[in-house]
């Protein structure tokens, strides 16, 4: 039976390096089900352009050039919360899969993943699993089962600091957490300038990965 129109199903790819983004263009388009939408060398590139042809699902590296593909797919999950993203990477570190998956990655994939699995895995994604090569889930799982935060670590936040930190844990975004608190966008953003310095962190994904670890929000 020939696959419909509304069972195929969209995918954009994030990878600088061009030989693996067109070879994976190309098994997506010559495999039944699916249709590559997007091939973008960039981060920056896929934020520009993306939205012409929105994928049903988003296959992203970590490593690229300018923007990485962690905060990226913050953006792109604010931007668009129903989009589905798998990161498909070489890096097997914790802290890395930690902030992919805290920043909105639903499933983890390594480069070395055989094709028919990453078929598979799209297909896991779209019907709402989470999907992840088996090194990356033997560490979430280890991860999560030896997370043991502080007692008590606040890094000198403020009352008003930590409630708004926790509102970037929730997944507001500066406008809406100005809405809520009845501020303007401009004063949240100076008070999360104080937060990333007190935190040592640079983006919002990096503080709500090291709320999550520490529990510093509220």
């Amino acid at each position: 039976m020939e696959t419909t129109a509304e069972q195929v199903i969209r995918v954009a790819i994030i990878e600088d390096l061009r030989d693996i983004r067109e070879g994976l263009a190309t098994m997506l388009n010559f495999t039944d089900g699916f249709k590559c939408v997007g091939r973008f060398g960039s981060m920056e590139e896929a934020l520009r352009s993306i939205h012409r042809d929105l994928p049903d699902v988003v296959l992203s590296d970590i490593g690229l050039p300018g923007m990485d593909g962690i905060e990226g797919v913050r953006i792109l999950r604010e931007k668009y919360p129903q989009m589905t993203i798998l990161m498909l990477s070489v890096y097997t570190d914790n802290d890395r899969i930690f902030d992919a998956l805290c920043a909105g990655a639903t499933g983890y994939l390594l480069k070395k993943t055989p094709p028919a699995r990453i078929i598979e895995a799209l297909r896991e994604a779209v019907g709402g699993g989470a999907p992840m090569s088996p090194e990356i889930a033997r560490k979430v799982i280890t991860l999560f089962r030896d997370f043991r935060p502080p007692e008590r670590v606040d890094y000198d936040l403020t009352p008003h600091e930590q409630r708004l930190l926790g509102m970037m844990v929730d997944g507001h975004t500066k406008k809406t957490a100005a809405e809520e608190i009845g501020v303007s966008v401009n004063t949240v953003s100076f008070h999360l300038k104080r937060v990333y310095e007190k935190l040592q962190v640079h983006s919002k994904s990096e503080a709500v990965a090291k709320a999550l670890r520490n529990r510093i929000f509220k």
